[in-house]
């Protein structure tokens, strides 16, 4: 193997500094993940849900502390704005959770566009200096280009051995975001259209009271 590498001239090394980068991030991200992953609650969110449709929001904040469920988040985040602005505090929320969850991917991406260049790059100047070879011993002995132009393949084939992994995971990581944005979408809008039932209630019932000194008297 070490051979190989020192086959492929000085373009491997940067070559093997973008493997050990997109390396560290997938180990990074897959950690994230498994992690958030348990700490998901369901259950938990939809019973948020309910109390929230009975304004019990005293029963809701003993219920969610110490979850540390993205979406639960974001949903304590709406309620405690909630006579303020309880969609724009969960935007905000769940803006620092996906960037919680993207931290990285940009790296990622760059590794990804990164190695095969560095490897085609290797494997044009590995061409022209098995092509200068040629020139100087011209077609005495052919192998001398054969060689030049295998030993060039092997930035490109190592370039690509970092980037297929490597875009792999980004999608995988991606995808993963994504899926996680929809679920704080999803319940985030159950739990405005919840507020907005429960205040469209309240003014009914204030719009529609009789005032006490008014019962029982007839109005002309």
């Amino acid at each position: 193997m070490m051979e190989i590498f020192q086959k492929g001239g000085p373009l491997m090394w940067p070559i093997l500094a973008c493997s050990i980068i997109a390396l560290g991030v997938i180990f990074d991200r897959a950690i994230f993940w498994l992690r958030e992953s348990s700490r998901r609650d369901r259950r938990l969110v939809e019973e948020v849900l309910a109390l929230a449709e009975k304004e019990a929001y005293e029963e809701i904040r003993e219920r969610v502390r110490g979850s540390k469920d993205f979406v639960i988040k974001v949903l304590v985040s709406g309620i405690l704005h909630r006579e303020f602005s309880l969609s724009a505090a969960m935007e905000v929320a769940a803006k620092e959770q996906l960037d919680r969850m993207r931290r990285g991917l940009a790296v990622l991406d760059t590794m990804v566009t990164v190695a095969p260049m560095l490897g085609i790059l290797g494997t044009v100047m590995g061409i022209i200096k098995a092509f200068d070879l040629l020139g100087t011993s011209g077609f005495q002995d052919p192998r001398v280009v054969t060689v030049g132009i295998a030993e060039a393949l092997i930035t490109t084939a190592a370039g690509l051995i970092v980037a297929v992994p490597s875009v792999v995971a980004y999608n995988f990581f991606h995808k993963k975001a994504d899926q996680a944005a929809d679920d704080m979408e999803t319940y985030g809008t159950s739990l405005e259209i919840v507020h907005r039932k429960n205040r469209h209630q309240s003014t009914e019932a204030y719009t529609f009271q009789v005032p006490e000194q008014l019962q029982g008297e007839r109005i002309v």
